[in-house]
């Protein structure tokens, strides 16, 4: 009994101290908000009061308000979690007893810690109370644990609300970013310019779909985006490719950056000169954070538990979605398959969203286009489609018609064909093919719708 008593009266890791020497430093020395924003959020402060009061600064910080103890006690007032009896009084003391604003940040770290403790505890609260009632199987539980101890590190709450104004100010802050021309696109370069300016880039939670028929080149296009990345951002990038092997996909990477025939590569039948291109090019991608997994049997579960792991995360490929399979790993046939490719696609989209990465999910497409006259892709061919298209942000069909026509003009020229941008307008955009490297550079020839 006295056990549960000391239980039931044992309060929650925080520090009243650090939480008033904060608001306190906030409200005398205007000049350190800015800094104690970017480490504090309100559900950081433990006590009530104290984060009724820092979400009254944020606010007003957002609206470059001026700071002190007359205006928040003006602004709680109009905001109606002002109390006549206490609140003057309790911001007159904060600034009291702040010994000084010049430690605000240590004060801030303290917060924090004490925050990501409690954070700690209710997380694992949650996961023992979901392990007693013993509803679903094992690797959803583990599933679940995972991502709740990933909310923690990212910063964040998976079940938490946030306010208007604070997802106001990041936005504010990025466009003033864009406009003073501190960052050109707002994604991540996909390395071919005439791509970018279709799609502004690989942005950060987008599910990118790269779909064609066999040979049309959609494995090799999706490489010379992750060495572009790996080789430009300073970013890790995770390759998952259920097709071919790590070899293989290295040999292609290599083959790209040396500029040497794939075909020399494979065959060993390499002179002089190639050997140093090799050489070189073999340096380059050892700088790059490139991570290849190339187990076939992943699951999207699978691959966001090991990206999660990942520090430094901007980009993820996945070759491709069709081979696939479920969270319990099962098979599917007709409908069933259909739902289970859906489910795959929705949770790629989630897995997007929660990294806070772009996501670029290969895709094969149905034969239908074949029997057209005109075999550009369209959305409709999209096999087991169900919600793909609905998941994804950006839909990227490759097609050149050199492989259906060989008297084609357009030997070794790809369009690719932007059949969905949530981001800005769809069209076509033409692409240079180098079948002997498997890689795409952009022409300067392009045309519209």
């Amino acid at each position: 009994m006295a056990g549960d008593d000391l239980l039931l009266g044992r309060q929650m890791p925080h520090s009243l101290e650090a939480e008033q020497a904060v608001l306190g430093s906030m409200l005398i020395d205007a000049g350190c908000v800015k800094d104690v924003m970017d480490k504090l959020q309100p559900q950081d402060f433990y006590l009530r009061q104290n984060r009724q009061i820092f979400e009254t600064i944020y606010s007003m910080f957002s609206y470059s308000k001026p700071i002190d103890g007359v205006t928040v006690a003006e602004e709680m007032q109009k905001n109606g979690v002002y109390d006549e009896n206490t609140t003057r009084s309790y911001l007159a003391q904060l600034m009291e007893i702040t010994p000084t604003s010049a430690n605000a940040l240590e004060y801030a770290d303290i917060v924090r810690s004490k925050s990501l403790m409690r954070s700690v505890a209710a997380a694992a609260a949650e996961i023992t109370a979901m392990v007693q009632e013993g509803t679903g199987e094992a690797r959803d539980m583990l599933e679940a644990a995972e991502q709740k101890i990933y909310a923690i590190r990212r910063g964040r709450s998976a079940q938490d609300m946030v306010h208007i104004g604070q997802v106001l100010s990041a936005v504010l802050d990025h466009l003033n970013d864009l406009s003073s021309g501190k960052v050109g696109l707002p994604g991540l370069s996909s390395g071919l310019s005439a791509i970018d300016e279709k799609t502004h880039g690989l942005n950060k939670s987008d599910l990118i779909l790269l779909a064609a028929r066999p040979g049309m080149g959609k494995t090799s296009l999706a490489l010379n985006m992750a060495l572009h990345v790996g080789k430009t951002s300073g970013k890790t990038v995770a390759v998952f490719s259920l097709e071919m092997s790590r070899e293989q996909l290295v040999t292609r990477l290599l083959s790209s950056e040396a500029l040497i025939s794939n075909t020399k590569l494979v065959t060993g039948n390499l002179s002089e000169t190639d050997w140093g291109r090799i050489a070189v090019a073999a340096g380059a991608l050892s700088q790059t954070d490139i991570r290849i997994d190339d187990n076939p049997l992943l699951t999207v579960a699978d691959m966001n538990a090991k990206c999660r792991r990942m520090e430094n995360l901007g980009l993820v490929v996945i070759d491709y979605l069709q081979l696939m399979t479920s969270a319990g790993g099962k098979g599917y046939a007709g409908e069933n398959r259909q739902q289970a490719v859906s489910d795959i696609s929705r949770m790629l989209k989630i897995m997007a969203k929660e990294l806070q990465v772009p996501v670029v999910c290969l895709s094969q497409l149905s034969r239908a286009n074949e029997k057209r006259d005109d075999k550009r892709p369209m959305l409709s061919d999209l096999r087991e489609s169900g919600a793909i298209e609905q998941d994804a942000d950006i839909v990227l069909f490759l097609y050149r018609d050199d492989y259906y026509n060989e008297a084609s003009e357009k030997r070794n020229i790809a369009e690719c064909i932007v059949a969905k941008n949530r981001h800005g307008e769809t069209g076509k955009v033409e692409l240079k093919w180098l079948p002997e490297f498997t890689s795409f550079s952009t022409l300067e020839t392009r045309y519209g719708d």
